[in-house]
């Protein structure tokens, strides 16, 4: 039988979007980043770089109950801190951080693809913020398996009026998933080049694409201006969110399988 026309199947490096691409490559055993970059990657990638320890939590957890049962603390809505909780979506949240703190992150998008994803041998958090890092530590993995990676663009969810969710396509994690594929020098599929090929178009312009995309004016005209300002700094960090179990932590750059 003939692989999966829509699989990608003779590349090393690939692109899918939202939860079923992530069930997808999790099923071929894929190496996979998860980028969502308003905001969830990059909640991740801030947490990790000052030394926290990151539990995604899917959209039907319970993250109160989840963060009692590992001892960490739930990141709550944006809104709701400091009168809630510490942490939320924010990155600015994570800024001063006390090492080796546990918080659980519940994401309808980035946490639910990492959750469905976290069984498969390496899963890195990637975003604009750390996308050279990433695919340096993707391209170590690939030097030494014979495995492929899939880049997640985690994507929105459009509520429709019959309340059917259907995904929204969100340039922010194209253009996040566009970066990162651009630091890869293994073989890409259509799919793939596409999306790198788009992102070295406007590399130029992305501050500018980033703000004012309706990701970005949806969270600065509630208020969070600094969110999309430290979310669209390309390669702020050089710290590479790998998940071990159900969290994720720093990649070390060992190669023992997860």
């Amino acid at each position: 039988m003939n692989p999966n026309p829509f699989s990608q199947y003779r590349y090393r490096c690939k692109l899918e979007w939202g939860q079923q691409g992530a069930r997808q490559a999790a099923e071929r055993g894929d190496i996979i980043v998860v980028v969502d970059t308003l905001s969830f990657s990059t909640a991740v990638a801030c947490a990790v770089h000052q030394g926290g320890v990151v539990y995604p939590c899917g959209k039907t957890e319970d993250a109160a109950a989840f963060a009692r049962r590992i001892g960490g603390e739930a990141a709550v809505n944006r809104r709701d801190v400091p009168q809630k909780g510490r942490f939320s979506l924010s990155p600015l949240t994570y800024l001063g951080l006390e090492s080796g703190t546990k918080i659980v992150l519940p994401s309808p998008n980035g946490a639910t693809c990492s959750r469905l994803s976290r069984a498969v041998p390496y899963l890195f958090a990637g975003a604009l913020v750390n996308a050279e890092a990433v695919a340096n530590a993707v391209s170590q993995v690939l030097s030494t398996t014979d495995l492929s990676v899939t880049i997640i663009a985690c994507g929105e969810q459009w509520l429709m009026p019959s309340e059917e969710e259907q995904l929204r396509v969100a340039i922010e994690d194209y253009l996040g998933a566009e970066a990162i594929l651009s630091y890869l020098e293994y073989e890409k599929s259509p799919e793939a080049r596409v999306c790198q090929g788009a992102f070295q178009s406007v590399q130029n312009d992305l501050e500018e694409i980033i703000w004012d995309c309706g990701s970005g004016r949806e969270l600065r005209e509630a208020g969070f201006e600094g969110d999309v300002r430290y979310a669209l700094q390309l390669n702020l960090l050089d710290s590479v969110p790998v998940m071990r179990g159900e969290c994720f932590e720093k990649f070390s750059g060992e190669f023992a399988r997860i």
